[in-house]
Parts: structure tokens; sequence; C-alpha cells
């Protein structure tokens, strides 16, 4: 950044809302953004450059030339910038998504309306309704249009001039009845717009006109004793019901809302919007955005609710989001239920956003696997912990005592999703008295890691401490000191419930039971477990034997931990000839020992 002189160029910047931009050496724009104070927040791209992540470096490395624009307030800057990224496509921007994604359904704006499908939104060429993300959704509706009204689906430029003058002919659609002939003016323009404007409220979720309507002329054409024409119209009531029973209902109390969530990891941000119309859920989509910096939550929400209201046109009074919205949006409230109906809503439309980034990180598992079952397993674990690294190199704590007693520590080590046991370590509590967890944990994960650095040997892209958040505290604790924590992901599994702790995280994870990643969790735990179990009965049963050789006169600790370890068992002593105790013993205390050892065999 030697040839950019940002010092002075901060100098330019002043301490109001607004938006600014950033040139590269090219003079494009490669980052549009939003600010209260644009002084300060321009300035925390250089002056704390060190804090930024990788991505945000790049950028700030690539920075040429800066521009303002003073807007009023911030909400003025959120449209400024949506204009702006719009306009421009910069690199380094979340790029908004296109309208050509999904289809909509389009009301042409000329006499006697056509109802089109169409991808490409031209605001001039009539009043469009979407997207819809689900076509099959969209079909549905047109096909009950079909069932309710005709239609014309010509392309004839229908003006009174040409009508009266009788320039077209009727086609087949008139002739097999999906047509009433307006271009003969065998239909009265009044009688097809009535029609066009309850399509309209049907697209906008309000069924309740056009069921009004059909009822009237019901009723009026079995007071004209019309029983044909009054079935028709109680079969067109039928067939708004049948759809309406179809339609999801969330609440007849709430009538207008937009409901939107949204979850995220460090590369992607998963989101749900649920437009509710009269207790209706009329539109749904959910999406993900890829990130480029190291965006907020609030702030991704806040343009995405800015812009999916636009695009569907929403005019809801009120928003329901999942985290508080960056910006207070104009003449709109942002609520945040915790319980009730909207709570209900919005845990809805979590639980799409979470189904939807499950799907894609299965999706992603079934085509990086390749029908690779332990590499599969792997990946799910890496989705469902959201790491960064591929979990090849997994390592497991456990503590085992009883009542304090006889403690030690067993580290099991997976590689590739199978154990390798020459990797498997013991450690017995050097500077932890009595029964504590925690400082045993803090001590082991200590010992264990400082080897490693020591010996420059690869650390482990995962590391599981088994029990809940003390365990996990202690265990950061020592990381921290080795100046590992962050490097080396890790988490805590507590037996009850099977919840995953992550550090500095008070709510749990819980993943499904069924799921391949939770069983290679929870195998790593019980191998530790039986890993050091086995080695905590051994450590006691060696004991145990100590124990009573020291009860033997003349016999010590040092001296029965030198016979155990040169014998193995008690029956070998037992067995053992004089002269093999004498070299071991000397001969007065190996007399000693082969007199006492026969009177106990003997009693």
């Amino acid at each position: 950044m030697s040839d950019f002189d940002y010092k002075a160029e901060l100098a330019k910047v002043p301490e109001e809302p607004g938006v600014y931009r950033y040139f590269d050496s090219e003079g494009t724009v490669i980052y549009v953004g939003k600010a209260k104070n644009l002084k300060n927040r321009v300035s925390s791209y250089f002056v704390k450059s060190n804090q930024h992540d990788r991505k945000t470096k790049r950028l700030v490395s690539q920075i040429r030339k800066i521009e303002f624009t003073i807007v009023n307030t911030e909400f003025d800057a959120l449209l400024l910038e949506n204009n702006l990224i719009k306009k421009y496509q910069p690199k380094f921007n979340i790029l908004l998504r296109d309208d050509k994604m999904y289809p909509f359904i389009c009301i042409t704006n000329e006499p006697f309306p056509k109802v089109i499908t169409t991808r490409r939104v031209d605001r001039k060429l009539g009043t469009f309704f979407g997207p819809f993300a689900n076509q099959k959704a969209m079909y549905a509706i047109l096909e009950m249009f079909g069932q309710l009204y005709k239609f014309r689906t010509c392309t004839l430029n229908l003006t009174p001039s040409n009508i009266n003058n009788r320039k077209f002919k009727v086609c087949l659609e008139y002739h097999i009845g999906n047509c009433k002939g307006p271009c003969e003016g065998l239909q009265k323009e009044e009688e097809y717009i009535a029609e066009i404007d309850q399509a309209k409220h049907i697209l906008k979720g309000n069924l309740n006109l056009p069921k009004g309507y059909f009822e009237e002329m019901m009723l009026a054409a079995a007071s004209k004793l019309a029983f044909e024409e009054a079935q028709e119209f109680k079969e067109k009531l039928l067939v708004l019901d049948k759809f309406q029973s179809k339609s999801t209902v969330v609440n007849p109390n709430i009538k207008d809302v937009d409901v939107f969530s949204i979850v995220s990891d460090e590369q992607t941000a998963f989101l749900n919007f649920m437009k509710i119309t009269n207790g209706f859920i009329t539109q749904t989509q959910t999406w993900d955005v890829k990130k480029k910096l190291d965006e907020l939550d609030e702030d991704i929400l806040t343009m995405m609710v800015w812009e999916m209201r636009d695009k569907y046109q929403s005019e809801a009074k009120e928003v329901i989001t999942n985290i508080p919205l960056a910006i207070e949006l104009k003449g709109v409230e942002n609520t945040l239920p915790q319980i009730g109906d909207k709570r209900k809503i919005l845990d809805m439309s979590l639980k799409n956003v979470l189904y939807f980034r499950k799907e894609k990180a299965d999706r992603q598992v079934a085509e990086e696997s390749g029908g690779d079952r332990k590499m599969r397993v792997l990946l799910t674990l890496k989705n469902d912990l959201q790491i960064k690294t591929l979990p090849r190199h997994i390592e497991c704590f456990d503590n085992s005592n009883i009542q304090g007693t006889n403690p030690v520590s067993a580290m099991v080590c997976f590689k590739d999703g199978i154990p390798s046991k020459k990797d498997y370590r013991h450690f017995t509590p050097k500077t932890v008295v009595g029964p504590n967890d925690f400082a045993t944990m803090y001590e082991v994960i200590t010992r264990r890691y400082s080897r490693l650095l020591e010996e420059e040997a690869d650390l482990p892209d995962l590391i599981i401490v088994d029990g809940g958040k003390g365990q996990l505290s202690a265990s950061c604790d020592a990381l921290k000191a080795l100046n590992l924590y962050g490097k080396v992901p890790i988490i805590g599994i507590a037996k009850r419930l099977e919840e995953i702790y992550f550090p500095e995280d008070s709510i749990p994870l819980y993943i499904d039971k069924k799921s391949e990643s939770l069983k290679l969790i929870q195998r790593l735990r019980d191998e530790a477990h039986r890993f050091g179990i086995t080695k905590h009965r051994d450590k006691r049963s060696k004991n145990f034997i100590i124990s009573q050789l020291e009860n033997i006169e003349g016999i010590g600790k040092i001296t029965a931990t030198k016979l155990l370890k040169h014998f193995g068992t008690v029956s070998k002593i037992y067995e053992a000839p004089l002269e093999e105790l004498e070299t071991l013993l000397g001969k007065a205390k190996a007399k000693s020992l082969k007199e006492q050892l026969n009177i106990i065999n003997h009693e």
C-alpha cells in the first residue's frame, strides 16, 4: 500500500452517516459499505488492520481510492448501499440475488389483461406476483385460475376500436370453453376486469373477496331459478375452499407479517423468508449467501430483509426475526418473539433454514466423499461441528478414579475415523491431589500438547473431552497457556443427554441421535473410558498386591514394588526358587520371605 496514502484519504472522511466505496488500482469498485459514522467505519479498516481476518486484509491491500456519499439517516444509507451493490456488483460484497432465479406471475397492463409467467421483471409490463421458489405451487394457482376464470391466452391487441371494427375472430379456445370471446365483444371488459381483480386478491393471499363474489353470484342465480348456473358458482366456491384447505394456516389472528430467520457459519449465511397474509403462508423461500468478508449476521439479515420485501412487494408493517435488525426500517416494526403464536411462526422459519443447511451439507458430503463411508462420516462431523478442517486426526480425553483413589487419565486417538492404538496414552496426575476432574484435565491437556509442541509433532484436527462445561473450560485454559486456543478445535461431550459443548458457549448442540457423526464422537468417548478404566483397574490391582506384600515382616513398599516388577504376580513370587530370591534380595531377606510365604500358603 505504499502508493496509497490512506491517512490523507481518512482526513477527508466526515463523521456523518453515509455510504463509502473502495476502488482498486484499475478504478473498479471492489467494495460498497454503509455506516452510521463514516469516519469511524472507514478508519477501522486501516487503523485496526492487524485484527482483521485474511479476507478483509486482502481487501485492504487492494484499496487505492475511497469515495463516500453523505446521507441523512442510516436507513437512507441502506437504500443507497443496496442500489450501488446492484449497480457495481463489487467482488468483496455479498451479491444480492437476481430476480431471474425464480419465476413470477404477471398480470399484464393492457386491455383484457393476460395472466402469464415470466422470469424477466419489468414493472412497465404489468403487476408482478412472486417470485415463486416453489414452481409447483405457482402452477397449482394457475390451474385453479383455469377452473375459476376464462382469461384469454392470445396476444391480440384488444383495443375498443379493434373490437368494434371486428378485426378479430374467436379461436379454438372459445369453442372449447376456455375463453369467452372478448376479441369479438362477447365478454364485457368490466366483467373481465372484475375477475382479474379477484385473481389479484388471490395472489395476495386474500381469498375472502373472490369467495364472497362467487357466493353472491350463486345466490343470485338460485333466486332466478337458474340452478345450473348456481351449481357452477358453487363448484368454484368448492375449488377455492379446497385450495385454501391446502394452504398452511399459521394463525387467523396474525394478519400480515414477514418472517425472517438466519443461521450462519464462517463461510455461509442461511436464510428463510415466510410471507404471512391473513393467517396463511402465501410465499416462502430459503437460500444461502456466501460471505465475502467477516460480515455480521445482523448486517446480512437487514440487507436481505430489505431485498426480499422489495422483491415480493411486501407492505407488511411487522417483520419477525430471530436476531435484531442492524437498522430500523421506516414504518416497520421489528419483533423478536420469545413466546406465543409469533414465536411458533419464527420456530417454523428456523426449522426450515436448519433443514436447508443440513440438506446442503449432506449433498456436499455425498459429493466430496465419493461413496467412501469413512470420509462421509468425517465430512458429516466437520459440517455438524462447523469446523474448518476435516477431522482426520482426533484425540479424546477421559479421567478415571474411584473416590480419588488411583487416578488415571486416558487419551485415545482416531485417524481417518478408526482407532490408532499406537498413539493411545495414559497419564497419572502429578500435581492434583484428590478427586478434581477440572484440575486433572488441565494438567493432562497441558502435558500432552506441550510434549507435541516440544517434539514438533502434528497436532490433532479435533480435541474431545469427556465432560461438560467445566472440563471443557479447564481444557481451554490449558490450550490458552500453550497459545493453542483457537488453533485446534475442541469440544466437550456431556453424558446425560449427549450434549456437545463449545468453548465460551453456554448453549449446547444436540446432534441427531442417529447421526453418524455423533456415533463417531460416542465411539471415541467410550474407547477413552474403556482404556482409562482398564489402566485404573490394573493400577488398583497392583497397589492391592503391593499392600499384601508389605504386610510380610521385613518387606517394605520399595521391596514389594521391586518383587512385583521382577515376577509380575504374587503366585510367581510363591513359586520362585530361593536362589532367585537371594539374587534379588540377599540371603537373609530372601530366607525370611520364603518362610513367611510358606506359612501363608499353608494357612
